[in-house]
């Protein structure tokens, strides 16, 4: 069977699902000796993953660009990319399906309708207008966690039988990282001091002030031996926030955007991961984590138990108080949840993802 992603993400600054789409569909064409899938709109030969830009180079991106935006007002067009698939599976880049073919999508988390605060008014719009073209209309959907696959038949009102769970996965490199590599990146990046690091956007979602507040916390003793590291772009809405990263804070760095194939290494030279998001629908960053062997501290919310089982200390993200005594737990004695954490991401294999995604998309051959 032939199946047609719509790719077009890539082209786009994107942080999540552009990760997820880069990854499933490399492990889809690793592992597809009896089947085919394309990248659309003829998105092929695509560079590096980076989250700052397009995976193309701008003379490649532009035309696909004005393809995309054509597409979704003029069927034949859109057919035109799609190719003679069996399946058309995309993403809120793309308004409608291709007649003759099944139409499927991933759900990656359900953020705009559980806490639309965290979100500007542009981004609930066009959630909400997928859902109604096309989550509500899909032949099969994807969940990225069961967590977000209840969600979605919960708020959404969808079919439980059309909505499958297969967990995202986690690149090689984070199984694999060393040592060595940790090194290399601690001198490059100037961090001399063991650190708490947290990756992702400074966006409201992540809850980043009860993080800082929490650090803050910490007897002096502690805080003189150990940095609280953030690396990721400033998002929307963070004003408050990054004047608190940015004002200079002992113990406090900010290093910004972090170039991919410098992630592996930075995440394996922490000494604790702290990611206490008010809502997750996969998690891509503690995950990544639990494969290098960094213990991980996490929120009780959401997907995140499910994600990351007993691979990680949970806490309430909103006390301050109690992120600061998992982070001194896990400061003193790492070693029990980090191997925990191990064991767990070997859950996570992008091969295994696309294996399971061959499985759901073979009913509409």
């Amino acid at each position: 069977m032939r199946i047609s992603v719509d790719a077009s993400p890539l082209l786009l600054r994107s942080a999540g699902v552009k990760n997820y789409l880069y990854h499933w569909i490399h492990a889809l064409q690793r592992n597809s000796s009896e089947h085919s899938v394309a990248a659309y709109p003829f998105i092929r030969n695509v560079g590096a993953l980076t989250h700052e830009s397009s995976v193309m180079s701008l003379a490649h991106t532009a035309p696909r660009i004005v393809w995309l935006l054509a597409s979704n007002r003029i069927a034949l067009t859109r057919k035109l990319a799609a190719g003679k698939a069996n399946v058309f599976h995309v993403t809120n880049q793309v308004h409608a399906g291709v007649k003759g073919m099944a139409l499927t999508a991933t759900v990656h988390d359900m953020t705009c309708w559980l806490t639309p605060e965290f979100h500007t008014p542009d981004n609930i719009k066009a959630d909400k207008r997928f859902a109604e073209r096309i989550l509500t209309k899909a032949d099969g959907l994807i969940a990225v966690s069961e967590n977000t696959r209840q969600d979605a038949i919960r708020v959404l009102g969808l079919n439980p039988d059309k909505v499958v769970t297969i967990h995202s996965g986690v690149p090689d490199a984070y199984f694999s990282v060393t040592e060595t590599d940790a090194l290399r990146v601690k001198h490059q990046l100037k961090l001399v001091k063991p650190f708490i690091l947290h990756i992702g956007t400074v966006e409201p979602r992540k809850n980043l002030d009860a993080l800082l507040d929490a650090y803050l916390l910490l007897p002096e003793s502690v805080r003189e031996g150990v940095d609280l590291v953030f690396a990721g772009p400033m998002g929307w809405a963070a004003s408050t926030t990054s004047q608190r990263i940015l004002s200079g804070l002992p113990g406090v760095r900010y290093l910004g955007y972090v170039p991919e194939r410098d992630l592996p290494g930075l995440t394996k030279a922490a000494s604790v991961f702290a990611y206490p998001s008010l809502y997750e629908g996969f998690g891509f960053p503690v995950a990544q984590a639990m494969a290098a062997g960094v213990p991980v501290l996490t929120s009780n919310n959401s997907c995140l138990p499910e994600i990351t089982g007993a691979g990680a200390v949970h806490v309430d993200p909103r006390s301050p108080s109690e992120i600061r005594d998992g982070l001194d737990r896990l400061l003193i004695s790492p070693e029990a949840v980090a191997a925990a954490g191990r064991l767990k991401a070997q859950e996570y294999r992008w091969d295994r993802c696309a294996i399971r995604s061959w499985q759901f998309f073979q009913q509409f051959a």
